[in-house]
């Protein structure tokens, strides 16, 4: 019993395997993972949140004291997460007792605690020092969030944040991270040919009920022009001049005399 805890608490695969989830080769590597900074770009029903969920609980588990938010852009997909990450604990039969267990939140006897909020800045002001922050969709919450998240992780010891998602257009934080974020960030893609569990007669019946575009954007990690945009995104991004001032509001107003 002992030698498999301890198997359990340095293999997050293992730990997941004994939840019954048996990982795919993608899926192996995020809960192995040490990076302090990640992109996971994955298809839609890939098994991100089933990963992510947990990939938390271990933390909670094997890493006392810890603390793990999970942010979402809104409190239905917070609480999807959530449920992820709690129905591993119950599966594995509550190893470490619930001081706490509401929809959005797991306090733990070793004092880790698994908290999920909608995520906007507002809401997650006040929580210092988590270890594991996990974005869900993160290609649709706003741009400001990631500004509030990170000043968090600054005294937490390798504290780690995932940013996980399926694309949402050329636009927003998440897309700039993913095309111009150096090497800061981790970066994972995982289209849905890769993941066993989808077949190929359901990925033909959506291809055929979707436009070309919109197949690529949800099954193939691909960033789509939005369909109203009169200049392609990279086409805008690329005429900026960083080196150049911003022209004045009295320039403009030259301008449209």
């Amino acid at each position: 019993m002992i030698a498999a805890d301890l198997a359990m608490a340095l293999d997050p695969v293992t730990f997941s395997r004994r939840a019954g989830i048996v990982p795919d080769a993608w899926q192996a590597g995020i809960l192995r993972s040490t990076a302090p900074r990640t992109l996971l770009n994955a298809s839609r029903q890939s098994g991100k949140s089933t990963t992510t969920g947990t990939l938390a609980v271990h933390e909670a588990i094997y890493r006392p004291g810890s603390l793990t938010l999970m942010l979402s852009p809104g409190l239905r997909q917070s609480g999807e997460l959530f449920r992820k990450a709690v129905g591993v604990y119950r599966t594995l039969g509550r190893p470490v007792p619930a001081e706490a267990e509401t929809l959005l939140r797991l306090e733990l006897a070793n004092g880790s605690r698994i908290v999920s909020l909608p995520g906007s800045e507002d809401t997650i002001r006040g929580y210092s020092a988590p270890t594991l922050v996990l974005i869900d969709e993160a290609s649709r919450v706003e741009d400001d969030l990631l500004a509030a998240v990170t000043p968090m992780l600054a005294t937490a010891r390798d504290s780690r944040l995932i940013a996980l998602s399926s694309p949402a257009g050329k636009r927003g934080w998440w897309w700039q991270a993913w095309e111009r974020g150096g090497a800061i960030w981790h970066r994972v893609e995982v289209a849905a040919v890769d993941v066993p569990r989808i077949g190929p007669a359901f990925l033909a019946a959506e291809r055929a009920t979707m436009t070309a575009a919109q197949y690529r954007q949800e099954y193939e990690c691909s960033f789509e022009e939005a369909d109203a945009a009169v200049f392609a995104a990279d086409a805008i991004v690329n005429a900026i001049d960083p080196r150049r001032p911003a022209l004045g509001l009295e320039v403009f107003a030259r301008w449209t005399a």
